[in-house]
């Protein structure tokens, strides 16, 4: 009786073992046959996504294989960003797609902008944080909080690409404590008067435009939109990075920088404003 339990238990693992071979070996000959990324899908999410979010999934894979796989890892080496990516990143949706389309937007939900950013991911964080920040950090706030004004001059633009945008929070004493930001206005009659200055931002010194969050004379933060050339704003790049080395990340530096009025965003007052945005961009970096 022993004997027979042996032989059995010997042909279940010879069994096993025959079939692991055999999907292992299909895997492999799948894996050199066909170069098609197909994503584990652990917890079975798939289901839940429409066709819709799965044509979308897959059309910002092809680019990601085409346009971004072949040149990504020379870009990451040469500590430069790929900026004719841009152009590339605008004409797929990648910028802004949850903004409405009467302002440039694609008007899609979350879902399909967590899709995007999760594909654009799979080829390097560079292009997820330009396309993340773009988006969630710049088009957001401005589409939320800002006049009718901000958001037909700037959301159509930032959507195409043709104009590319970074949010300044973060500053080099205080890091991930924004209460405690140093950089001010001070009211001058039709603008504001900002100094100070931000650290580690994402696109820095290839943005037309920079949203600003300073403190005012009483103490408010305010959301402001800084553009290139404003006399006194400067924003200097940081180089030697250990990773993400195919990002822009530099500096944004703020001398008696006159910003008018209509620059600042009238719909938001108080730091919940910069806060949300950080909420709308874990949809690009979860």
């Amino acid at each position: 009786m022993i004997i027979c339990d042996q032989l059995y238990l010997f042909a279940f693992v010879d069994y096993i073992f025959v079939n692991l071979r055999t999907i292992f070996l299909n895997l492999y000959s799948n894996t050199n046959m066909n170069t098609e990324y197909i994503s584990p899908d652990y917890y079975l999410l798939d289901e839940w996504f429409s066709d819709e979010h799965k044509i979308i999934r897959g059309s910002i894979r092809d680019w990601v294989n085409r346009d971004v796989k072949p040149i990504i890892e020379e870009a990451a080496q040469a500590h430069q960003f790929p900026k004719h990516l841009i152009n590339g990143l605008g004409s797929i949706g990648a910028f802004g797609s949850f903004i409405p389309e009467k302002y440039g937007g694609a008007g899609l939900d979350h879902i399909a902008y967590g899709l995007i950013m999760q594909e654009l991911e799979r080829g390097d964080s560079a292009v997820r944080s330009a396309a993340s920040v773009q988006s969630s950090l710049v088009m957001y706030p401005i589409h939320e909080f800002g006049s009718e004004e901000q958001k037909r001059k700037y959301l159509p633009k930032l959507a195409t690409g043709e104009m590319i945008g970074c949010f300044g929070l973060t500053e080099p004493n205080h890091g991930s404590d924004p209460a405690s930001m140093e950089t001010h206005v001070i009211d001058n009659g039709d603008h504001y008067i900002l100094n100070g200055s931000k650290m580690w931002i994402t696109n820095s010194s290839i943005s037309d435009i920079a949203l600003v969050w300073a403190k005012d004379d009483q103490g408010f933060v305010r959301g402001m939109i800084v553009e290139k050339g404003m006399k006194g704003f400067s924003a200097p790049e940081t180089k030697n990075k250990w990773s993400l080395r195919a990002s822009v990340t530099g500096e944004l530096v703020f001398d008696e920088v006159k910003v008018p009025k209509e620059n600042v965003l009238p719909n938001i007052l108080g730091l919940k404003g910069a806060l949300m945005c950080l909420n709308s961009a874990r949809y690009g970096i979860a």
